[in-house]
């Protein structure tokens, strides 16, 4: 007997209600020119890694858990002597979420983790590339619940690009504000 795999909730809702409301905001004739999620990357960033490789686990097991997903090592492209830097250390984490955990992940950074960011007053409209793409930066990784707070060597920030097929920032805009992205006013 085969179940069937439920779909993430903001997947559907883009697909019965965003969908239709995009077409009519921009008159789009397709249903294929209507822009979607393409994929999510998360990035760390750890710049004491290249002095304490112990930092770097810990980062990596916290992304493991925010994320749901194997994380990779990004290492030093070029080495930089005043940041005591060699070519090929180890200095950052990412991963790429596509399909149904990027739906999954994108809910709960927008339902979830913002919400609990302090002082919160939204996210700023202007981090659009000119391409499409919405860039935001999150300050501590304890906003994700996931995240044991006792457990953590160290606080550190999180880069999260969303990469959209949309053309303008326009319509990119108007996609992330359907998928319930809290814009500053």
């Amino acid at each position: 007997m085969v179940t069937a795999v439920k779909q993430p909730r903001l997947k559907t809702l883009y697909r019965d209600k965003i969908v239709k409301a995009l077409m009519d905001e921009f008159g789009y004739k397709s249903v294929m020119q209507v822009p979607r999620l393409e994929k999510i990357v998360v990035s760390m960033g750890i710049g004491e890694a290249s002095q304490n490789k112990k930092l770097l686990d810990s980062a990596l097991r916290e992304l493991a858990q925010i994320t749901g997903r194997r994380v990779v090592k990004t290492v030093a492209r070029k080495s930089i002597a005043g940041f005591k830097l060699r070519k090929g250390m180890e200095i950052g984490l990412m991963v790429t979420l596509r399909g149904d955990y990027m739906y999954d992940f994108y809910s709960r950074l927008v339902n979830i983790a913002i919400p609990r960011v302090k002082d919160f007053r939204g996210t700023n409209p202007n981090a659009f590339d000119g391409h499409g793409n919405y860039s935001l930066g999150v300050t501590e990784q304890i906003i994700f619940p996931e995240i044991d707070y006792d457990k953590i060597e160290r606080i550190s920030g999180l880069n999260i690009a969303i990469v959209t097929t949309a053309k303008t920032d326009r319509e990119a805009s108007s996609l992330l504000a359907h998928l319930g992205m809290p814009f500053r006013k």
